[in-house]
């Protein structure tokens, strides 16, 4: 059966703003409806259904905080979980478009915009929603999109003497824009990965599968972390995200050295605690990636030793329940973290999630995932395992290695 021609509502504050997208989206075959206020944003919704709604984030006059676009974000996810979200901000506000998606919202788009790139990203988070209401018809391809997915995150991780690594993923829809990865470059170092990209379900999933291959082409024994994550950006712009970005955190341990070099793109800033309670927060480095073709970063270094704990992980779990205005947040998993310092790695995540899970239900409301490393002997040079092309006798498996699904009991 044919589509129906899909509707958008078109808010913001300024008339001929929205004359210009709805004359866009008429040309595009789009239906569209103006809203010049949050409060028309609500009247038109209330009056019929839409597909998406493609909102500014700025409707009192001289505000740029984009509060009052992003209180609406939040409120019609949680009551239209299955609208298509779109927000739009200036290209200086990356911090805001961030925060949209954290609210809920599907894609954003920069202004001043790109008509072509404007359509796909609406024409792509439509598709989605209706796939995602016809379930039954993209089963199969859900499930395979799934694997793929699953496939894509390391189930095997580097052994590395004096360091134990261990992860968990906990996927909110069974896959979505989660990603880690521990690779070995060279005898002495190893890096270490987490990223998200916004959003969830079949596009997200899609993205992580560019970023793996990205993320292996440009990290290396030379490159300082700083300019590959500059060229990992540019690589991830060229391809064209059509409005989702990426959280990436990427570091590389020296084992010879005892340090770790680090680079933030926006991510969840680690925690790394030492054995005597102080914690440190690995923030140093730039924008989300996927967005500005020429954004520069900057890199961070610290010392790594015998006692060390340090978690990498995305925002599913600091925003568990959220949705019911109970949110773990950012220092309560600080304190978990202290408390349980002196655990290994596997245990330390077993702590984490159980508290997490204990805190906002059994099942999260977002995808959610950490790696943890355990120092617990300085390492010495030589020290890692090859990667999985090697002697499987000479690997080990992550810890867990089970990967839990939505709604499966975890202690």
């Amino acid at each position: 059966m044919a589509q129906t021609t899909p509707t958008v509502l078109v808010a913001d504050d300024q008339p001929d703003v929205i004359a210009a997208l709805r004359l866009l989206l008429r040309t595009a075959g789009f239906d569209s409806q103006g809203a010049g206020s949050v409060e028309d944003v609500r009247t038109h919704l209330a009056a019929r259904d839409f597909d998406a709604v493609l909102m500014d984030l700025n409707y009192a006059r001289d505000t740029t905080s984009g509060a009052e676009g992003l209180e609406l974000i939040s409120d019609l996810h949680a009551r239209l979980p299955h609208l298509p979200l779109i927000a739009m901000t200036g290209w200086a506000n990356v911090e805001t478009a961030v925060e949209a998606m954290r609210r809920g919202a599907r894609g954003y788009v920069p202004k001043p915009w790109n008509n072509e790139a404007l359509v796909q990203v609406l024409r792509s988070e439509i598709d989605h929603a209706r796939a995602g209401r016809d379930a039954t018809g993209a089963s199969r391809e859900w499930r395979e999109a799934q694997a793929i997915h699953r496939a894509l995150l390391p189930s095997v991780l580097p052994e590395v003497q004096g360091v134990q690594l261990s992860w968990r993923w906990e996927p909110a829809s069974g896959f979505g824009g989660d990603y880690y990865d521990v690779f070995p470059l060279g005898p002495n170092r190893l890096a270490l990965c987490i990223a998200d990209v916004c959003g969830k379900g079949l596009p997200a999933a899609l993205l992580v599968s560019s970023l793996q291959a990205t993320v292996r082409a440009f990290v290396d024994e030379q490159t300082p972390l700083d300019d590959a994550v500059a060229r990992i950006n540019r690589a991830l712009c060229r391809q064209g995200a059509h409005g989702r970005f990426i959280t990436l955190f990427l570091a590389v341990l020296d084992l010879r050295e005892g340090a770790m070099r680090f680079c933030n793109a926006g991510h969840n800033p680690p925690i790394l605690v030492r054995p005597d309670s102080t914690v440190s927060r690995l923030d140093a480095g730039g924008a989300v990636v996927g967005v500005f073709d020429r954004t520069t970063y900057d890199s961070g270094r610290t010392a790594i030793g015998p006692g060390d704990r340090l978690l990498l992980f995305t925002d599913g779990l600091v925003e568990a329940g959220a949705l019911t205005a109970r949110e773990y947040g950012d220092a309560h998993l600080v304190d978990t973290v202290v408390r349980h310092r002196t655990l290994d790695a596997g245990a330390l995540l077993d702590h984490v999630f159980g508290d997490v899970h204990q805190w906002a239900g059994r099942r999260l409301d977002d995808d959610a995932t950490a790696l943890a490393i355990a120092f617990t002997a300085r390492p010495s040079p030589n020290s890692v395992v090859p990667g999985a092309d090697t002697d499987s006798r000479r690997m080990r498996p992550a810890a867990p290695k089970s990967i839990a699904s939505p709604g499966s009991d975890v202690a």
